[in-house]
C-alpha cells in the first residue's frame, strides 16, 4: 500500500472512531441481501464428478485456474463474513495460501501467462472497483486502472471488473461500466435500481495505450483470450435487461456468447436462442464452454459437443488443458438472526439481522421475517431480546407482507404497513396496522388501504405516525393524528423510509430527485417544513436511522458504485450499497461496510439493550 493510502486509511479510522467511541464499545445491525453460503467444487469439464475443493467450506468464490493447472486462485471471506481476500490452494485442495489481506475488497483473480502476476479487482484507496495487479514473489500492488486519464466523468459510474490476460502477457482485456450514468431501470417495469452498461477495453500491463473494443448500445462483460491472442470472447446482454439478469426474472432475459477480432474488431455471435448466458472462455480455438445462468437448459453448455451437466452453479472456469472445471454453489438460506459479520470499524461489532429493525425504548427488537427480499409476497413482524433470543411473531398474515415495524413510545404497540410493496405497490393495496407487543395478535387498521400506505414512524410522544403514500397521483409522507384519526399532508413528492430522530424535532426521509432520478437523505422539521438535504452523491441513498443518542444518521449508499458485473450477481436489487454514517447536519460521511454484497438497514443497538 502506498504511503497516501496508507494516510487516508488512517484518517478514515480516526474520523469514525471519534463518531463512535464516546462510550462502550457499540453493536450495529444491519441486513445483507446476498449469499449466507458459497462453497467451490472441482469437475470433469463437463460438471460431471465433482468433488468438493475443501472438506469444510470458507464462504469461497470466484475461482480461476493458473496457467500450469496446478493452482486455483479464489476470493474468500474466511476471515470474517463481508471481508474478502485472494487465496490459491492446489487442485486437490492441499497448500492453502492467503494472497491478500487488506481490509478493501480483493476479488476476481486472473493469472498471467507465466504465472508470476495476478490482475484482479480491488476496492483499495478510491472505493471503486478498479484493476490491480499483485506480483507473486513480492508481494507488492499496483493499481492498473487509476491513472487520473483513465477515471470516469464526475457522477459517473466508474468500475473495472473481470481482467483477463492475452496468451502472450502483452494485454489485459476487462469489462467497465466507466462512463455510463445512475440511472434506474425500465426492464421488466420501472422503478429505482440501476442498470449498469458494460464495455470491453484492453490496456497494456504498465497502464498504457486503453483501448475499448465494443461500443454502447449493449452490456458486454467477462472477456476471456483465444488461444492464439486473436480474439476475445465475451457475453452480450441488452443493457436495459441487466436488473432483470440478478434477480427473480432472470428466466426472461436473452443474452448470446460473443466474439470479436482484436484487430479489425468484427463481431461474431457465437451462440443463438434464449437463455441468459454468461462467463464464455475457450476450450480450443473453435470450441467455447460457457454457463447458462437461467432458463430449462440452466448449467454448463459448450459451442460444439454435447451440453455439461445441468443445475444452479456459478461462475465456472476451465483448466488450461480443458479437462477440469472449478466453480462455485451458492445458499441463500437466511442468515441466522445476529450472526457475527466483519467489522472495518474497531469500536463497533456488526451482526445480521432480518430486514428493518426497529428497537424500543428499553432494547427490544422488532423486525419484519422474510426469507429472501427478492421473493416480499409476505412478511411478518416479530419481537426479540437485542441478542436475537426470546423470538415472538405478533403478526402474520400470508395475504400480505407487513414491514418496518414502529414501537409506540409505552412500548405496549407496533405499526407497520401491510400489504403490498415494493413492485407489488402497482397492483397490491396497503395499509397502515398496529399490534400489541405482547403476541395477543390484537391488532387495529389504522388506514384503508388505498392509497398504498407504509414504512411508518412513531412520533416520540407517542401522538402522531408520519408514514409515506403511493399511487394514483397521492405520492409523499403524511402524518396521521392518533387521537381523532385525521392525517395532514407533509409532504407531496416521492418520498419515503421517513424516521422520528430520539428528541421528535426532526425527521429523516428518503426522496427521489426529479433531475437525477436518484434518492438521497433529506432531514425536515415534523410539521414539514425546512426541508434539507443531506447526501448529494450519484447512486441511490435510502434506509436512514438515527443512533441513539440522535447525534449521528447511519444509512444505505450506492455512490462507489458496482464492484462486479451486473448479470453475474443473484437475488439483489442493489449489490453495491454499503452502510455509511454522517453527523445529524450531514457532515462527515464515511462508509462503515466495504462488502462485495448490499449492505443495508442499519440500527445500533441502544444503552438499554
Amino acid at each position: 500500500m502506498k504511503m497516501r493510502d496508507v494516510v487516508l486509511s488512517l484518517a478514515f479510522v480516526c474520523a469514525v472512531a471519534q463518531l463512535l467511541s464516546a462510550g462502550p464499545k457499540q453493536t450495529m445491525l444491519m441486513n445483507r441481501l446476498g449469499p449466507s453460503q458459497m462453497t467451490l467444487y472441482i469437475a470433469n469439464a463437463d460438471g460431471s464428478g465433482e468433488r468438493p475443493l475443501f472438506a469444510i467450506s470458507g464462504f469461497d468464490y470466484n475461482p480461476s485456474f493458473s496457467p500450469d493447472g496446478k493452482w486455483i486462485a479464489f476470493t474468500s471471506e474466511r476471515n470474517g463474513s463481508g471481508e474478502a481476500d485472494l487465496y490459491r490452494v492446489h487442485v486437490d485442495g492441499s497448500g492453502l495460501e492467503r494472497l491478500t489481506d487488506d481490509p478493501a475488497l480483493d476479488d476476481q483473480a486472473a493469472f498471467s501467462p507465466d504465472g508470476n502476476q495476478i490482475a484482479f479487482v480491488s476496492t483499495r484507496g478510491a472505493h471503486n472497483a478498479s484493476i490491480w495487479i499483485l506480483d507473486l514473489k513480492t508481494r507488492r500492488v499496483r493499481n492498473l486502472t487509476g491513472a487520473p486519464t483513465l477515471q470516469a466523468a464526475a457522477g459517473k459510474m466508474n468500475g473495472f471488473f473481470r481482467p483477463s490476460w492475452s496468451p502472450d502477457g502483452q494485454w489485459i482485456a476487462f469489462s467497465s461500466d466507466r462512463n455510463f450514468d445512475f440511472k434506474p431501470h425500465v426492464y421488466p417495469d420501472p422503478a429505482w435500481e440501476h442498470p449498469q452498461e458494460l464495455s470491453i477495453y484492453v490496456i497494456h500491463p504498465d497502464g498504457s495505450e486503453l483501448r475499448r473494443l465494443t461500443l454502447a448500445g449493449a452490456s458486454d462483460g467477462s472477456p476471456k483470450w483465444s488461444p492464439d491472442g486473436k480474439r476475445i470472447v465475451f457475453y452480450e446482454v441488452p443493457t436495459a435487461q441487466t436488473f432483470a439478469a440478478r434477480v427473480y426474472e432472470q428466466a426472461m432475459v436473452t443474452s448470446q456468447i460473443v466474439s470479436v477480432d482484436v484487430a479489425t474488431d468484427a463481431k461474431v455471435e457465437e451462440t443463438s436462442g434464449p437463455g441468459l448466458k454468461v462467463q464464455p472462455q475457450y476450450l480450443s480455438a473453435d470450441r467455447i464452454a460457457y454457463l447458462i445462468k437461467a432458463g430449462p437448459n440452466a448449467g454448463l453448455a459448450f459451442t460444439k459437443g454435447a451440453p455439461g451437466v445441468k443445475g444452479s452453479l456459478r461462475n465456472p472456469a476451465w483448466s488450461p488443458d480443458g479437462e477440469q472445471v472449478v466453480y462455485e454453489k451458492v445458499d441463500f438460506t437466511a442468515r441466522p438472526q445476529n450472526q457475527v459479520l466483519y467489522s472495518w470499524e474497531p469500536d463497533m461489532d456488526v451482526q445480521y439481522t432480518d430486514v428493518f429493525p426497529r428497537f424500543s425504548r428499553d432494547g427490544r427488537l422488532a423486525i419484519s421475517d422474510i426469507k429472501n427480499l427478492a421473493t416480499v409476497a409476505t412478511a411478518s413482524i416479530s419481537v426479540m431480546n437485542a441478542d436475537g433470543s426470546n423470538k415472538k411473531v405478533v403478526f402474520s398474515d400470508k395475504e400480505g407482507a407487513a414491514f418496518v415495524p414502529t414501537w409506540s413510545p409505552d412500548g405496549q404497540w407496533i405499526a407497520f404497513g401491510f400489504g403490498g410493496f415494493f413492485g407489488a405497490r402497482r397492483t397490491q393495496p396497503a395499509k397502515l396496522m398496529m399490534v400489541r407487543a405482547d403476541g395477543s395478535q390484537e391488532s387495529k387498521d389504522l388506514t384503508k388501504g388505498l392509497p398504498n400506505s407504509g414504512f411508518p414512524t412513531w412520533s416520540p410522544d407517542g401522538k402522531r405516525i408520519v408514514y409515506r403514500v403511493w399511487g394514483d397521483g397521492d405520492y409523499g409522507l403524511r402524518e396521521m393524528n392518533l387521537a381523532d384519526g385525521s392525517v395532514k399532508t407533509l409532504t407531496s413528492e416521492l418520498d419515503n423510509f421517513p424516521a422520528f430522530s430520539p428528541s421528535g424535532d426532526v425527521i429523516t426521509f428518503t426522496r427521489r430527485s426529479a433531475k437525477t432520478d436518484d434518492y438521497d437523505i433529506f432531514t425536515m422539521r415534523p410539521d414539514g417544513t425546512h426541508i434539507k438535504q443531506l447526501t448529494t452523491a450519484p447512486g441511490n441513498d435510502s434506509h436512514s436511522s438515527w443512533s441513539p443518542d440522535g447525534k449521528y444518521i447511519l444509512w444505505s449508499s450506492a455512490r462507489y458504485g458496482f464492484k462486479d458485473e451486473a448479470p453475474l450477481y443473484d437475488n439483489s436489487f442493489q449489490p453495491f450499497a454499503q452502510i455509511f454514517i454522517m453527523r445529524a447536519d450531514g457532515s462527515d460521511q464515511h462508509a462503515l461496510t466495504y462488502s462485495r454484497w448490499e449492505d443495508s438497514m442499519p440500527a445500533i443497538v441502544p444503552p438499554a439493550a
